[in-house]
């Protein structure tokens, strides 16, 4: 099979030749328009790039790693990043992460131990405490200052 690509001003028609029995045929209007086709070498690879496109809203996601494993990782990754980013446009909401919920129930119990004269006030409190390990975590894996960070939280918690 060979792919040809004729760039008529801004309407590039794409027609697939040497099938079967060599006359297969597309409509242009079937095929779409866009402003620039560019073939262009990537690391050892050459693609073919389609820029200004008018009507299709296509993306094209080059990967490139040190081998198949890693690869296999970044096609996982990509492909669950796109499933969040689907789900939250279907249900038009989404749950704050990065320890946000850990911080609010950290601030409820602590709370609720402050209203209490018994020894459990001690074991809440010590639980509400445990919840800020999850935030912490998450911000010195992220390179961030976690005490800062926490104090954020809460202000921005307790404000709400």
């Amino acid at each position: 099979m060979r792919r040809i690509a004729k760039s008529t001003g801004a309407r590039v028609v794409i027609s697939l030749a040497d099938i079967e029995d060599g006359h297969e045929q597309f409509d242009a209007a079937d095929l779409g328009t866009c402003a620039k086709v560019e073939e262009r070498r990537v690391g050892d690879w050459e693609y073919v790039f389609f820029e200004g496109m008018s009507l299709q809203s296509c993306q094209t996601i080059v990967v490139r790693g040190a081998n198949e494993f890693f690869l296999d990782e970044i096609e996982r990754s990509i492909h669950d990043s796109l499933c969040v980013v689907k789900r939250v446009l279907e249900s038009n909401s989404l749950v704050a992460g990065g320890g946000a919920v850990e911080v609010a129930l950290s601030i409820y119990l602590d709370d609720f131990a402050r209203t209490m004269s018994t020894r459990e006030q001690l074991a809440i409190a010590e639980f509400s405490e445990a919840l800020l390990i999850i935030p912490k975590t998450l911000a010195m894996n992220a390179a961030k200052d976690a005490t800062d960070l926490i104090a954020k939280l809460r202000v921005f918690h307790n404000a709400a």
